[in-house]
């Protein structure tokens, strides 16, 4: 008898959880490796929010919680979702969980039954696709390449809807790429979504707060309130305020749906940590100046690892509106054969051969559903990003 489930065939470990244990693993050993590939900001979490943290645990704030959430988180998500995006949320419409990933598991698990159909853009954070399908739903990959912006078009979102589609997942400013939707344009697809009345928005907001100038932030229930009754907005603390290892996300939604989610965390999880929510209290309602502060690093950086990119042969990197990635295309790389002998034929041959000969490591665009292409995470040191490029650059020159 085959003791593992047979969901396990569905899906597969993330790309990008695998390469930052190959990249830790390596540097165990000894191996001199620039990591691009984590998903997190490089900055510590706030002072104010580590004390917050502190305080939590000397006052005794270590007991369980309401399953999906402390009064006062809710209270502080309310606040922000009606001070910054304009969207009304009673506490009973808000769900906290152990980071945003759990978030969308949650709806998903709630939601989906065997046959419904998810539409996915691509490039995508790699979770989305295996999520689904661990729900037992059927990804539909829509894809939006480099020549598109990495923005799928109204067209392209109507040719894709079925009687069997249950939910978009939305995510603007994107991982991986970084695009965004501008306000013009989210509202061409949320003109499309109006006209299906059966279909779910699940909007990834995840890097709202890393926004750069040019780039106008907007979400789909605040660009479409007649689909607010039919939105999931995601969210959380760890990007905007560095506090990935705190996990802690949030959503607002339907009073069904919401209570749906806490059922299945009810069973799973339970709350999430108690230290954390009081922390990511802290970090909703109090000083904010730490965001712009650290949105003008990443711009510093988007523009050195930018410039970088495009002085290296055969490749070419887009400028991104948000979050802290690029995606650059390596077309120019494919078909080539690196010093010592080995040949690109596919971005994965790429990347490994990278990691191999120059010892930096990034994630390959297969893993985010648009090939060939690769990418960076430019939560670093600026050093580190220079010496990468460095890297890349002269690893590039070599191919014949």
């Amino acid at each position: 008898m085959n003791l593992l489930s047979a969901t396990l065939e569905r899906v597969k470990p993330s790309p990008t959880v695998a390469l930052t244990g190959l990249v830790a693993d390596l540097k165990a050993a000894g191996r001199d490796i620039i990591g691009l590939g984590a998903g997190e900001p490089d900055f510590p979490t706030p002072e104010n929010i580590r004390e917050a943290g502190k305080r939590a645990i000397d006052t005794g704030k270590t007991r369980y919680t309401a399953v999906d959430g402390i009064a006062e988180l809710k209270a502080a998500i309310s606040d922000k979702f009606a001070r910054e995006n304009g969207l009304s949320y009673s506490p009973s419409q808000i769900t906290v969980a152990s980071g945003g990933k759990q978030v969308l598991y949650n709806a998903l698990m709630a939601t989906l039954n065997p046959g419904d159909e998810v539409i996915i853009p691509a490039p995508y954070w790699v979770s989305y696709p295996d999520m689904v399908r661990l729900a037992g739903g059927t990804p539909v990959i829509v894809e939006a390449g480099i020549e598109a912006g990495f923005r799928i078009t109204p067209g392209q979102l109507e040719a894709a809807i079925t009687p069997k589609t249950k939910w978009l997942i939305f995510n603007s400013p994107s991982n991986p790429t970084g695009a965004g939707y501008s306000p013009e344009a989210l509202k061409a697809l949320t003109d499309v979504l109006e006209h299906h009345a059966h279909v779910w928005v699940m909007s990834d907001d995840m890097y709202e707060h890393i926004a750069f100038p040019g780039f106008e932030f907007r979400t789909p229930a605040q660009i479409a309130p007649a689909l607010y009754d039919r939105t999931l907005t995601v969210n959380g603390v760890s990007k905007a305020y560095a506090m990935t290892g705190w996990r802690i996300g949030y959503a607002g939604g339907p009073e069904m749906l919401i209570g749906a989610m806490r059922k299945i965390q009810s069973q799973s999880t339970s709350n999430p940590c108690t230290i954390s929510q009081w922390a990511a209290v802290e970090a909703l309602t109090g000083p904010q100046d730490y965001i712009a502060e650290s949105v003008a690093v990443f711009l510093r950086r988007r523009d050195l690892v930018v410039a970088g990119l495009n002085a290296a042969e055969g490749v070419n990197c887009p400028v991104p509106e948000g979050a802290f990635y690029v995606y650059p295309s390596i077309t120019g790389c494919i078909g080539k054969r690196t010093p010592k002998g080995t040949r690109i034929e596919t971005d994965e041959a790429f990347c490994r051969a990278l990691l191999e000969e120059t010892g930096v490591a990034v994630v390959f665009g297969a893993a985010f559903g648009v090939s060939p292409a690769f990418r960076v995470s430019y939560a670093a040191a600026d050093e580190v990003l220079v010496e990468a490029l460095s890297r890349i650059q002269s690893f590039c020159a070599s191919l014949t």
